[in-house]
Order: structure tokens, then sequence, then C-alpha cells
């Protein structure tokens, strides 16, 4: 008796925080899979600025002298991040603005030939289908509060999936795993359901457990700015934005200190919250095939004399980063991104099944045949 009393109460969860989150559920997997091959879709829609073909062995110009050309190409405009590309070596991007501050739409990307110091084109931030796409899956277009509602949304999705395995172990006992029963429709469907529930078990919990976790980026990022970083930077802050001299000399200097690291980006000195005033923050990445998506922050005086300082990441925001590429599917190439697909489509038909069910026993719930069929033979769905 207490063994069905305890079925029943988690099939009551099972049920209703399925339906709770359904819905949005749905709209991230829907949204997730175009977002799954986004850097495919981008190659294909938008505009690529290649560098041209030179000889092989051709050396990259010093950075100081790429920068250079980008403020003379847009003079009196601001610096303020200088990128590479994994996926074009050639190339470096250097981001713009007329502003010391960056506001929403009035920066842009020049993407420099890094061994000629020509602009290849120019990039302007827009937000492409792909791009709402994005926001939708991230945050429904409202933000902060978007992001925990989906964070919470998540895990109840979490919830959803361990109630599920509970209340169907039990239903295991009496079927061979894989069979599909075709009394009825309904009883068809519970089964597709049940199957294709458990086959994505691990994925779901995967997917879901990183979706939340990428939900909290923004509180992550900013507890950790404000608790490590200050301390850090205090005798900075309010002093004038300094003038690097050498950010070729910075480079050295930081591959000195992290010599396995490979260089990602460089944010300018700033007056604003993501920066020092008197430093250069340098992004470094690893070389093997997880720490190539870990970035770590290096700071260094434009004072060349001062030692680089390396903030310590902690935990959680190393774990959200490694989080991130693992929720797309992104750490295997496009096969791991096909098998992700595959899953997600696998998941839509459990969150369309699981819908039908719950409709199908409210509207025939009544009848004893169906309240029979589903004492003996299967689980509420």
């Amino acid at each position: 008796m207490t063994g069905t009393r305890g079925l029943r109460i988690w099939s009551k969860v099972h049920t209703w925080t399925s339906l709770i989150s359904m819905l949005f559920l749905l709209m991230l997997c829907i949204t997730g899979l175009p977002l799954i091959f986004h850097e495919e879709i981008e190659d294909l829609t938008e505009q690529q600025f290649a560098a041209p073909q030179l000889p092989s062995g051709t050396p990259a110009a010093p950075v100081d002298d790429v920068l250079r050309a980008a403020q003379q190409a847009r003079p009196g405009d601001h610096v303020l991040f200088v990128t590479w590309r994994d996926e074009q070596p050639s190339v470096v991007v250097i981001t713009m603005s007329p502003t010391p501050k960056p506001m929403r739409g009035q920066f842009y990307r020049l993407v420099m030939d890094a061994r000629t110091k020509a602009v290849l084109g120019e990039e302007r931030p827009q937000r492409g289908v792909m791009d709402i796409i994005l926001l939708l899956h991230k945050n429904m277009l409202l933000e902060l509060p978007g992001e925990l509602f989906l964070g919470a949304m998540g895990l109840l999705l979490v919830v959803s999936i361990v109630s599920g395995v509970v209340v169907y172990a039990p239903f295991m006992r009496r079927l061979a795993f894989g069979t599909v029963r075709q009394r009825s429709r309904r009883l068809k469907w519970l089964d597709l359901h049940n199957l294709f529930g458990i086959v994505t078990t691990v994925w779901l919990f995967v997917v879901g457990g990183t979706g939340v976790i990428n939900t909290l980026a923004m509180p992550m990022y900013d507890y950790w700015r404000g608790q490590v970083l200050p301390p850090l930077l205090a005798p900075y802050r309010g002093a004038p934005v300094a003038q690097p001299s050498s950010l070729d000399q910075a480079i050295a200097r930081v591959r000195t200190a992290l010599p396995e690291g490979r260089l990602t980006s460089i944010t300018m000195p700033t007056a604003e919250n993501f920066g020092s005033p008197r430093h250069l923050v340098v992004w470094m990445k690893g070389n093997s095939a997880l720490t190539a998506l870990l970035a770590t922050p290096t700071l260094v005086d434009v004072d060349q004399s001062v030692p680089v300082l390396v903030p310590q990441m902690p935990w959680y925001l190393t774990l959200l980063q490694m989080s991130r590429p693992l929720h797309f599917g992104d750490y295997g190439g496009l096969p791991l991104k096909i098998v992700w697909a595959l899953l997600d489509l696998v998941c839509i038909v459990v969150l369309i099944t699981g819908l039908y069910l719950w409709i199908a026993k409210q509207r025939f719930g009544g009848s004893a045949r169906s309240r029979t069929a589903v004492r003996s033979d299967a689980r509420p769905a």
C-alpha cells in the first residue's frame, strides 16, 4: 500500500512538473535546434570577410601596427577590444566605438588582415534571425528576469526527469524494453512516450542541467566581478584611462606567464566595470579539447614593470564555461551536433506525446474501460 501511494505521489509530481514547464521546454527545444548548428548557419548566411591567399609562411604583422592601421581607418574612434578568431587565423578583429563607453548598436568591428594590416571589411551590430532565436532561447527577450524564469523551468524539467524514472521503473517490470502495445491509440502513445523518455533521460538531464547553469551566467559574473576584481583594481578606480605602450609587449609577458595558453582577445583599458582604467585584460584559452573552451583573464598594467596578474577563476565560472559548449554539443564537432539534434527531435516528441496523454486522460478518464486499462497496464501520464 505504501509503495502504491508513493508511486501515485511520484506520478503526480511527474505530471505537474511536466505540464507547468512543457510549453517553455517545447519552445526551448524548437529554438535550440537551429542553435546547435549556429556556426554552420552563420557561415552560410552572414557576410564573411576572408583574408586573401598569401605565400605560405607569411608572418603576421605586429599587433601594434594592426591597431594603428585600424585607428587610421577610423580616426577619433575608440578601440574597445582586439579579437582573434579560431576559424580565421589570418584575421584580427578590432571592435571600435565613437564613444569610450560602448553603446548598443553604436559599435562596429573592423576585420583586419593580420599580415598586411589591410581593412577587409566592417561588421555592424545587427539583430538577425539567429540573434532573435538565441534571445528567445536565452531569455524570451526579457533579459535577466526571462533567464531566471527559464532556469526555474529547467529545474522543473530535472524534477520531471527524476520522477519519471521513478514511475517508469515498476512499469518496466511488466513489459520488455521497447514494447509498444497496439490495443488502443492512447496505450500506443503511452508506450512511445515512456520509451523515448527513458532513451533521452541522460541527455535531457545534461542539457537541462547545463541550461539551468547558463541562466545564472550574469549573476555569476557580477558576483565574481564584485568579489574578486575590486581588491585587485581598488587602487585604480576613478583613475583616468591610460594608454598602453605596446600590445605586443603585453602579449609576450602573458605568454611567459601562461606558456600553454592561446591568445583569444584583449580588452583595452576602460572606465567601465568589465575592465580596468590601467590594465589590458588579455584573455587566454588552453590547447586541449577541454581547455580550448575555457577562458582565463590576465591583467597587464600599462606600467610594464608591474607583474602580470592572473585572477583565480572560481569553480562556478569554470563550471559555467564548461556547460555552455556542452549544452549545444560543441565539444565533438559536427557529428556530436547531429546526435544532439536527433535527441532534440526525440525530446519534442516526448513533450508532445506527454501533452496528448494528459489531455486524453482528462477526456476519457471517466470511462471504466480507461480506468481499468490504466490501472492494470500502465502508469499515469
